[in-house]
C-alpha cells in the first residue's frame, strides 16, 4: 500500500479552488451535483483509506478482533503495520461517526417536530402557519412529494408578486431535492474536515438554483432579487442546515446580485482554457486518484487477507 494509502485523506485540498469558482461561473445546479458528488467520492475514500490504516496499524497488537492467521510471520512482514498511525485512524473514525450520526439525528428529529408543527392542517403543499415569525422553510417527503412552510408573518411582510417568488423558490427546493445534496454535503465535511468548504458552496449553490428557478416562472428577475432581499432582512434561519429555506444566513448581496444580472449560462462544465475550467479539472483529477488509492489499498488488503485466511 505505501504512502498511497494516505492520499484520500488529503486530496480533498483540490477540491478547494473548485468549490469558489463554482459558484461564479457554472450554473448554480451544475455546481450543486459537480461539487456535491465530488465531496461525497472523496468523503466516501477518505473513510475507506482510515478503516485500512486502523486495521493494518493495529494488526500486531495484541488483542485486535482480526483472524488468527494475522500472526503469521508471512503476513507480519507483508502488513505495513504503525501503531500510533493505527490508533489515530481509529480516532478519526470514531470522530467521525460520531458526528456523522449527530447529524442524521438532527436532521430527523427536526424533521419529525417539524411534521408534528403541521398535523391538523389541511393536507396541501403550502402549509400557512399562524406565526407573526416570518420564515419559509420546505419540508421533503418521500417519493417526491413534500411541503412548504410559510408563516403568516412572512406573507404580510411580501407582496403578491414576491409571494409567487417565493412559492416558486420553495417549490423549487422540494422538485430538485435539495436536502439530498445539502445532507451529502454535511456528512461529507464531518466525514472529512477538509471538505468543509464543500458544504458551504453546495449551501449557497442549491439557493442559487432555487432563485433561478424561481426567476424564470415568475418572469421577473427583479421581482425575485426583491423578495429574496427582503425576507433575508426579516426571517428566521431554517432549524436545520440539511433543510432548504427561502432566506438563510450567508452571502445574500451575492444572491441579490446575480438575479439583478442576466440568467447564467446553463452550460455542465466551464471552457477548459479558464480559471474554473482548470479549477474543475483539477477537482476531477483529485476526485479520481483518491478513489484509484482507495480501491488500490482496499484490493492489497483483500489479497494479504485471503493469503492468511482464505474467505
Amino acid at each position: 500500500m505505501g504512502v498511497f494509502v494516505f492520499l484520500p485523506l488529503i486530496l480533498p485540498l483540490t477540491a478547494w479552488p473548485m468549490a469558489r469558482l463554482a459558484e461564479h461561473h457554472l450554473h448554480p445546479r451544475a455546481a450543486t451535483q459537480l461539487l456535491a458528488g465530488a465531496g461525497a467520492v472523496l468523503a466516501l475514500c477518505s473513510t475507506s483509506c482510515l478503516v485500512l490504516l486502523a486495521i493494518v496499524g493495529t494488526a500486531q497488537l495484541p488483542g485486535n478482533p482480526l483472524p488468527d492467521g494475522w500472526a503469521d510471520p508471512e503476513v507480519r512482514a507483508a502488513v505495513p503495520h504503525d501503531e500510533v498511525v493505527g490508533k489515530s485512524a481509529i480516532a478519526a473514525l470514531t470522530v467521525a461517526v460520531v458526528t456523522c450520526s449527530a447529524l442524521l439525528l438532527r436532521h430527523r428529529r427536526v424533521r419529525r417536530r417539524t411534521a408534528r408543527a403541521l398535523r391538523g392542517l389541511p393536507a396541501t403543499q403550502v402549509a400557512v402557519l399562524e406565526d407573526e415569525t416570518p420564515y419559509a422553510h420546505t419540508l421533503p417527503g418521500n417519493r417526491g412529494a413534500g411541503r412548504i412552510m410559510v408563516s403568516t408573518g412572512m406573507l404580510a411582510a411580501l407582496d403578491s408578486q414576491e409571494r409567487r417568488a417565493l412559492f416558486a423558490h420553495e417549490r423549487a427546493h422540494l422538485d430538485g431535492r435539495h436536502h439530498h445534496y445539502l445532507l451529502m454535503a454535511g456528512l461529507a465535511a464531518r466525514a472529512n474536515p477538509f471538505l468543509r468548504p464543500l458544504r458551504t458552496s453546495v449551501a449557497y449553490s442549491v439557493e442559487r438554483w432555487a432563485d433561478e428557478a424561481a426567476a424564470l416562472q415568475v418572469g421577473d428577475r427583479r421581482v425575485t432579487a426583491r423578495a429574496v432581499g427582503k425576507a433575508a432582512i426579516i426571517s428566521r434561519a431554517a432549524p436545520d442546515p440539511a433543510l432548504a429555506s427561502f432566506a438563510v444566513p450567508g452571502p445574500v448581496p451575492r444572491r441579490v446580485a446575480a438575479l439583478l444580472n442576466p440568467a447564467p449560462i446553463a452550460r455542465i462544465w466551464p471552457p477548459t482554457r479558464t480559471a474554473a475550467g482548470l479549477a474543475a479539472w483539477t477537482a476531477v483529477a483529485g476526485t479520481a486518484l483518491s478513489a484509484m488509492s482507495s480501491a488500490n489499498a482496499a484490493i492489497t488488503m483483500i489479497v494479504i487477507l485471503h493469503a492468511a485466511t482464505p474467505l
